[in-house]
């Protein structure tokens, strides 16, 4: 519980970072780049889970979240449960953004993000081992982008797979 100011890379390793709950517990990233980053093929085991992630500022990408690289051979990469993403900016998703990896995301709130495109959440290229990235039990609400993608975007192939997944509020 409490606020903890700093920047999270999982650096390739598979473990879980597991808080209090999402509410009272909260990773400020200073506006220091992204907050929590996934890009050296970490996989489903590479857990986040029971945080706020919050004041991440990212030109290329991922104000929030930022997942690139975490391409698995052993399915997707990494799980993202039960965490709100919030006021994050970023050139591409403010809130999280996915190159080259399929993590799954479940209960998750995405909101009050911002970037030039995809304020909420941007997926591009397609994965090597074809899975999709996953949400599941997901809001997407209240994001702003400057040019496409409001609350979310796909560029160069990117694809997801959508279940019980709200965007309302978003704005271009």
């Amino acid at each position: 519980m409490g606020t903890y100011v700093e920047n999270i890379d999982f650096g390739g390793k598979n473990i879980a970072v597991i808080g209090v709950d999402r509410d009272s517990t909260i990773i400020d990233g200073d506006s220091s780049g992204s907050v929590v980053t996934f890009e050296n093929g970490e996989n489903f085991t590479a857990v986040l889970s029971g945080f706020t992630i919050q004041n991440g500022n990212a030109p290329a990408g991922g104000g929030g979240i930022r997942i690139t690289g975490a391409n698995s051979s052993m399915g997707p990469s990494p799980t993202i449960r039960n965490v709100i993403v919030r006021d994050n900016i970023a050139g591409s998703a403010g809130g999280i953004y996915i190159s080259l990896g399929s993590p799954i995301i479940e209960d998750v709130i995405i909101v009050g993000n911002e970037a030039v495109h995809a304020g909420g959440v941007a997926c591009s290229y397609k994965n090597f081992n074809g899975d999709s990235p996953r949400l599941t039990n997901v809001v997407i609400a209240d994001n702003v982008a400057s040019g496409t993608g409001g609350g979310l975007a796909t560029f160069f192939g990117g694809d997801l797979t959508l279940e019980n997944v709200l965007i309302i509020g978003n704005t271009r």
